[in-house]
């Protein structure tokens, strides 16, 4: 699903899974010192102008975060249009996410602020990351406008070749 049915416009979902609301003060210097807020202020404003380099208008952005993986997981099922999704720990330990998104079919991107081929060994397996178009990581809060352009170079793409 491309569109919303009450509107010509994508909707993305910004997923933020379990602990990222302590972004800014949980170990930044593994995680930096951006903030939600100032993460989500960031994506906001640089949409537009990403969405422009694709020959299209910015989509309509939810952001969303939850320590909840049950709400997590509902979240994603509420026919976006494609996804940038931070699962936080669920990265590496949660089965139910990886179902979830493989029977879901959305389009998303993978993002982490820290590069995880430097962490733990055990932080260094996705079970999200077989069912995303890719996976940023490693550049802080950036992360997220390399991930975003991905995911409109995509979708761009996708409306294209559907003639839309």
């Amino acid at each position: 699903m491309l569109t919303n049915p009450s509107s010509d416009k994508a909707h993305i979902l910004i997923a933020q899974g379990v602990n990222l609301d302590l972004l800014g003060t949980r170990e930044p210097e593994i995680y930096g010192s951006d903030t939600l807020a100032t993460i989500e202020a960031m994506v906001r404003q640089a949409s537009p102008d990403i969405a422009r380099l694709f020959g299209w208008s910015a989509p309509e952005l939810c952001f969303f975060q939850s320590n909840h993986e049950s709400l997590f997981l509902e979240k994603l099922s509420e026919g976006w249009s494609g996804a940038l999704i931070n699962p936080g720990a669920w990265t590496h330990t949660s089965l139910a996410l990886a179902d979830r998104l493989a029977a879901l079919r959305l389009p998303f991107v993978e993002v982490h602020l820290s590069n995880l081929s430097r962490r733990e060994s055990f932080r260094q397996h996705s079970y999200a990351s077989p069912h995303a178009l890719g996976v940023c990581y490693g550049f802080g809060a950036t992360s997220y406008l390399s991930a975003l352009t991905g995911l409109y170079a995509y979708l761009a793409k996708t409306l294209q070749s559907k003639g839309l």
